[in-house]
């Protein structure tokens, strides 16, 4: 609850703190559920006859915090899945379905960027590289469109002692192929180790 709302909040007080706050990032989602919500609530408040003598000044100020923090809530529980899976939907597909490369040749194509310090290709290339050789080795099936979490939770499965490593990869690849994160030497070398640790793992047998 914000500091500075009134104890006795009246209706334009109410309205404007409600607003301000479903307008915040966690809850400005352009999901249309979320958008309606915010919609009704605003309409809502703006509409609703407050009493003018059936409650006394606390009594009211209490009513509407309560109706706030349900409202919040509830825009909260919408949000809160709505944004999880926009998370999850942004993990990129790591291998084009035309590439038809080894993991040798990404591997190759890794250290050449590495080579003239483009960190984020060798980073980009080099998952691709850890992923393709868990393909030819059997240890995941090659899929079209399987996203970077979605390769290291298959291989995870087999591979269960390099399932954190995995992750941290798809991690580093999603940001840097789709996101805004700045790939460095460190990050080209944390990847060489996760793929020859992959490269010399035995895969469990599956269940």
């Amino acid at each position: 609850m914000r500091a500075d709302l009134p104890v006795v909040p009246d209706r334009d007080t109410a309205r404007e703190w409600l607003s301000s706050e479903l307008q915040r990032p966690e809850y400005a989602e352009r999901e249309s559920l979320l958008q309606r919500l915010i919609n009704w609530v605003l309409e809502w408040f703006t509409s609703i006859e407050w009493p003018a003598t059936s409650m006394s000044g606390p009594q009211l100020g209490i009513v509407v915090a309560v109706i706030a923090a349900v409202v919040l809530l509830i825009a909260w529980l919408i949000a809160g899945p709505v944004q999880l899976g926009r998370n999850r939907a942004r993990s990129a597909e790591v291998l084009d379905t035309d590439d038809a490369r080894t993991a040798a040749q990404m591997r190759a194509a890794a250290d050449a960027a590495a080579s003239s310090g483009d960190w984020r290709t060798a980073s980009v290339e080099r998952f691709r590289a850890v992923v393709r050789s868990m393909e030819e080795r059997v240890i995941i099936e090659p899929r079209p469109g399987r996203t970077a979490q979605e390769a290291a939770a298959d291989a995870g499965l087999r591979l269960p002692a390099q399932a954190a490593g995995l992750h941290a990869g798809a991690d580093l690849f999603d940001g840097v192929e789709y996101g805004d994160r700045v790939a460095t030497a460190a990050d080209d070398a944390d990847l060489r180790a996760l793929d020859a640790a992959v490269t010399a793992a035995r895969p469990e047998v599956a269940a």
